[in-house]
């Protein structure tokens, strides 16, 4: 299926790794540019090398302000036609073992950033009449995951922005939504089976089986499967979406409206 998105431009978060890493490449399977933005330089190398003439990066912490002051700078923000809004999250605790600083640290890796980068882009974005904003976010936000209790807590704020904002530009062509991972087969998954291990005194090995029978398909998910509803969500043909959060998680959220 031809996505229309060839030769559009896509700034792609956390774009060497993970979930960010398979969206870049599945848009890039579809023809269209990515601007990659990651803090190894060496894995943007790689992406630009296997890509050339087809993707532009920068090297930097996209959580922090001053990453998005230089993203102002890029001579493409005009064109971008949507965002992968993706970046890593807090580590695995459970409330007791938080402090008070560690929501303050979880509040900058979750929510400022992100309120910071719409307010970037959605001005343009309206102007133009056309824009796609995919938060990746956690099936979390459905149904609490244990031992993410910073996670469980701070990702409902950019629900509640997400479908406000929704709301608010409706009209103007430019949709916004959020896509919640469950388990998925990424090295950042690893810290949850770790977390589990020394909770309940399970092996690594132990704890990751535990949790991969509870999921009702019986499997973690593949990154690259992730990736191909990501980018029809970032295409034109999600123009009747908007405001939505949703599970890819293989059945794990119970809920009806899961």
């Amino acid at each position: 299926m031809d996505l229309k998105i060839k030769d559009q431009w896509f700034l792609v978060g956390g774009a060497t790794s993970g979930l960010g890493k398979a969206v870049a490449e599945r848009l890039l399977l579809e023809e269209a540019n990515v601007f990659a933005i990651a803090r190894r330089e060496e894995g943007l190398k790689t992406l630009e090398k296997k890509h050339p003439g087809k993707i532009k990066y920068l090297a930097a912490d996209l959580t922090q302000p001053e990453t998005i002051n230089k993203i102002k700078d890029i001579q493409e923000i005009s064109k971008f036609s949507g965002i992968l809004v993706n970046a890593g999250g807090p580590p695995a605790m459970t409330f007791l073992e938080t402090k008070i600083e560690d929501w303050d640290e979880a509040y900058r890796l979750l929510v400022r950033w992100k309120v910071q980068i719409t307010k970037l882009f959605l001005p343009e974005f309206v102007k133009k009449g056309y824009g796609k904003f995919v938060f990746i976010e956690s099936a979390a936000v459905k149904q609490a995951i244990e031992n993410l209790v910073l996670s469980n807590s701070l990702r409902m704020a950019i629900v509640g922005m997400v479908k406000t904002i929704s709301q608010e530009v409706a009209e103007t062509g430019v949709t916004l939504n959020i896509m919640g991972p469950g388990y998925h087969d990424t090295a950042a998954v690893q810290r949850l089976f770790k977390k589990k291990s020394e909770m309940t005194g399970m092996s690594f090995h132990e704890a990751k089986d535990t949790i991969i029978n509870n999921i009702p398909v019986g499997e973690m998910g593949n990154p690259d499967d992730f990736a191909t509803l990501a980018a029809w969500l970032l295409s034109p043909y999600s123009k009747y979406i908007t405001g939505q959060t949703f599970s890819i998680d293989g059945g794990t959220v119970l809920s009806s409206l899961g």
